[in-house]
């Protein structure tokens, strides 16, 4: 409730005070360089769609840590689980000020998905994701004690039988990967949710799943995974993941890289367009924080692999979402486990 409130008295502020603020400003300044100039006039909001503590917290505090010295002011996480996401987002879209000091921080590869499963009550075109901060691919692996040695032993046996194949999480990145490649090898791949990457991996090593996919991240640190497939564009790891293959090389497919990890910085588009000033501030010093020795080393404290950081603006941002959305709608039918 804390945080909600937080939310909206932020917004009350903006409404009531802001207007003044920018009118006395404007007498001697421009518009858009009145704002710039006090830009940012205050602690930067963020609401982050997932509880404290999680991978997308670990990477805020990484970023933001780090970001605070470029722009000159402190970043307040407010924490709202939920639905797979959907309650940050749309608390963030209904609740967060219309200016640069409102910012939404989410893993933007399974949270998009959210919407084809379900359209929100918010226009898709009105939220913005304007910095993606690391991507981690799909894989899809297997227990080292298996008897799938490689992804071929994979689809050959699920040629025969319908496989098992443990997800956290049915509108994932990583699911649409492994449905993609059933889809077009002819395999029987059967997706069934186990709430979150530790089950997932449980299950796996268990042998109740046949196989799992899973982000990269999830499965490289564990010494008795083993990844047979990588479901991005290249593989970033290729010396710790057994130098596993990559989804569109080995079969001859061409699909978009599900990326499975791709926290992201977002904003509204209406302040966009109300504050390009502010904007152009915060795209600025957003990359300023990726070459900084003290951003590489509290990215290395999250034990992700420093292979998957790097900053994609909005262009690339946008294109990740159309594509992955894209996928979603192909496969919708198996993400909500109904026939649609």
């Amino acid at each position: 409730m804390d945080d909600f409130n937080k939310l909206i008295d932020r917004r009350s502020m903006l409404v009531g005070t802001g207007a003044a603020v920018g009118a006395a400003a404007a007498t001697s300044l421009p518009f858009g360089e009145a704002f710039a100039a006090n830009f940012p006039a205050r602690n930067i909001q963020v609401a982050i769609p997932t509880r404290a503590g999680g991978g997308a917290d670990r990477l805020f505090r990484a970023t933001s840590g780090v970001w605070k010295k470029y722009i000159n002011t402190n970043f307040e996480p407010s924490f709202f689980p939920g639905a797979a996401g959907r309650v940050g987002y749309e608390k963030y879209m209904g609740l967060a000020g219309a200016d640069g000091h409102s910012l939404l921080f989410g893993n933007a590869g399974p949270e998009v998905l959210n919407w084809v499963v379900k359209p929100p009550s918010f226009n898709l075109s009105d939220l913005v994701y304007f910095a993606m901060v690391d991507q981690d691919p799909g894989t899809i692996f297997v227990d080292r004690n298996s008897k799938f040695k490689t992804i071929d032993d994979i689809v050959a046996e699920g040629k025969k039988r319908t496989l098992n194949v443990g997800v956290s999480r049915l509108a994932h990145p990583a699911t649409l990967g492994a449905l993609a490649l059933a889809k077009h090898t002819g395999a029987k791949f059967n997706a069934i949710p186990l709430s979150g990457g530790r089950n997932t991996i449980a299950g796996v090593t268990t042998g109740e799943m046949d196989f799992g996919a899973l982000p990269s991240g999830s499965v490289v640190s564990r010494k008795n995974l083993k990844i047979v497939l990588m479901l991005g564009h290249n593989n970033p790891i290729p010396g710790r993941s057994d130098n596993a293959p990559v989804i569109n090389d080995k079969f001859g497919m061409n699909l978009p890289p599900m990326i499975a990890g791709a926290r992201a910085y977002a904003i509204k588009k209406s302040a966009i367009d109300n504050h390009p000033d502010q904007f152009k501030i915060l795209v600025e010093t957003i990359q300023k924080v990726f070459p900084d020795p003290d951003f590489i080393a509290a990215y290395k404290k999250t034990k992700a692999p420093l292979e998957y950081v790097g900053y994609r603006g909005p262009d690339e941002a946008a294109e990740f979402v159309k594509n992955t959305m894209a996928v979603g709608r192909d496969f919708k039918q198996f993400l909500t486990g109904k026939k649609s």
